[in-house]
């Protein structure tokens, strides 16, 4: 039900369709990841014990995104790490993507709201390099392979 979508071995985002319905704690990411997706779908009665996240000093290299669509629908297109066009998905509202490797570019197909989360501080101009999009010819829109 969750889709990895993969470049010469490495992973460079994981799509949970708004389908993804199981009882229990999933998480999508290995716990080396320096962001964690998962999902939680608890009965009534449920007690999570109260806590604090302790100061831990962590080091990140790269920047990695969650966009959870919350209406509309959003075309991404998904580039190697040397900017070369591979393919794209569409999503629609209630998926969600972490977006962990590579390039990525949108286009909104239809009025999209979304929430973006990702790591910090942001560092402007350092934090991203822009490329050219692919060509509205060359785009292989796929569809949501469910793992």
């Amino acid at each position: 039900m969750v889709e990895k979508i993969f470049h010469d071995n490495q992973l460079l985002a994981l799509i949970v369709p708004h389908s993804f319905n199981q009882p229990g704690i999933h998480f999508f990411t290995p716990r080396d990841y320096s962001q964690q997706l998962g999902y939680m779908q608890h009965p009534i009665g449920k007690v999570i014990q109260p806590h604090i996240h302790n100061p831990v000093i962590r080091e990140v290299a790269y920047t990695q995104e969650v966009l959870f669509i919350r209406k509309g629908r959003l075309k991404v297109d998904f580039y190697s790490e040397e900017q070369k066009y591979l393919e794209s998905r569409i999503l629609e509202a209630g998926d969600v993507i972490l977006l962990i490797k590579g390039g990525h570019g949108f286009e909104v197909i239809q009025e999209v709201e979304m929430i973006e989360v990702k790591q910090g501080p942001y560092c402007g101009e350092q934090d991203k390099t822009q490329f050219s999009a692919v060509n509205s010819q060359e785009v292989k829109i796929c569809q949501l392979n469910k793992v």
